[in-house]
């Protein structure tokens, strides 16, 4: 293991704790920011649509970027995007200067996103074994790292204004020590000389033109839909779930998420392990089992304890399956890795966002926790399709020919090639 893949996989984890720090900063401040510019819930919840579209489109636009020009020139200029973004929120005056902000914001977390995820294929390929969940815990640990920062300097009674300036010039500092250990596109690919899953020389200059995404992409992308979506109505109703069908006091309801946020921290920190030892599809196939099988005991439980623990074990089956996703799409072809991590991570961050917008009406014609078991039968889904995930083979005038049976080891030698 060389010392500059070492290094550009540090670099690469403390761009994911300053994504998750930087959008774990805006949420914190989500209710001043609502009273500042004096909307409503309902106004703010549409804003935040546009957060998500502004995300979409940033996520599209530097997929063909980082093939491009590389995720080291990307992942730099999306960082500091990104914490600039952060600041036009605390000096919006009404809902449109919000709604701009808010696209502005979710451009620069889209651009982000995608260029630390490609890379992060990068530096997996160059260990030659899975180390993609690892990333996506230190990520959750950023926004935990933002949670206590932001509660902090709010009862210290620091300005918004302020507070997200210094978030921007974080960014700032964190992307200058951490940028010059990102690997070079000769050092993106694999140790055997040639891109990994493709017959395209190291270093040589990515094909021009666009080509059409594989049909397996689009399948990795819907299963991101369904298990992000799932991830989604985690993060909006699992409080309300314990508050308002169980009747939970707000402080343990808000266990729910705490229990959910954990599990999956823990989970992804432990997946990488895992994976290597069993592969993507037996992460995905029981991780979803164990997610939907929580998930169904948090919502038909009458009581509270069993619920919070069906919360947590829901986070613990999601926890490892979504960056196996995030992997595949990326090791498909080295040389269109951003423009797969793109259309998996798009239509997986539209599916977070629908989440919540698909449970809202249907409690209007069942009760929530009834409403809560459409997840369920989701994380059903991905554990049936989880085959995805499993490696193409070669084709068939690839593969070494088998020897004649009774041949002798010299004559296996000449079938082969072998000196």
């Amino acid at each position: 293991m060389t010392r500059s893949l070492r290094a550009a996989r540090l670099a690469t984890f403390a761009f994911f704790a300053l994504n998750g720090f930087v959008m774990g900063m805006w949420i914190v401040h989500i209710p001043e920011v609502e009273t500042r510019t004096g909307i409503s819930h309902a106004v703010l919840g549409w804003l935040l649509l546009l957060l998500g579209g502004g995300a979409f489109a940033g996520m599209h636009l530097c997929g063909r970027l980082t093939d491009r020009f590389g995720a080291r020139r990307v992942v730099p200029a999306g960082a500091v995007l990104c914490g600039a973004a952060v600041v036009p929120p605390a000096f919006a005056a009404d809902a449109p200067e919000l709604g701009v902000a808010l696209f502005l914001l979710g451009f620069g977390n889209g651009c982000l996103d995608v260029g630390m995820n490609t890379h992060a294929v990068q530096v997996e390929r160059g260990y030659g074994r899975p180390v993609m969940s690892a990333f996506h815990a230190v990520f959750s640990l950023g926004g935990v790292l933002a949670a206590l920062v932001g509660a902090r300097l709010i009862t210290w009674g620091w300005d918004l204004r302020a507070t997200l300036t210094a978030v921007a010039v974080t960014a700032v500092v964190v992307t200058l020590a951490a940028a010059p250990a990102l690997l070079h596109p000769a050092g993106a690919r694999s140790g055997t000389g040639t891109a990994a899953g493709t017959g395209t020389a190291a270093g040589s200059p990515p094909p021009s033109g666009r080509r059409p995404a594989p049909r397996k992409v689009w399948a990795l992308a819907v299963l991101a839909l369904l298990l992000m979506l799932c991830e989604g109505v985690a993060n909006d109703w699992s409080v309300l779930h314990l508050e308002d069908v169980l009747g939970a006091p707000a402080a343990t309801a808000a266990l729910a998420y705490g229990a959910f946020a954990t599990a999956m921290t823990v989970g992804r920190l432990l997946t990488d392990r895992v994976a290597a030892r069993t592969g993507p599809v037996f992460v995905v196939r029981y991780g979803a089992v164990v997610a939907g099988t929580g998930l169904a005991v948090a919502a038909l439980s009458p009581w509270v304890a069993p619920a919070l623990a069906g919360w947590a074990v829901f986070g613990l089956g999601l926890s490892g399956c979504v960056p196996q996703f995030f992997s595949a799409a990326g090791h498909i072809d080295a040389d269109a890795a951003g423009a797969h991590v793109s259309r998996v991570a798009g239509l997986g961050y539209l599916g977070m966002l629908a989440g919540p917008a698909v449970i809202g009406p249907l409690t209007h014609l069942v009760p929530l926790n009834l409403a809560l078991l459409l997840p369920v039968a989701l994380c059903a889904v991905a554990a049936a399709a989880a085959g995805v995930l499993r490696a193409d083979q070669p084709p068939a005038s690839a593969r070494a020919p088998r020897p004649a049976p009774g041949a002798r080891p010299a004559d296996r030698a000449a079938d082969t090639g072998a000196a």
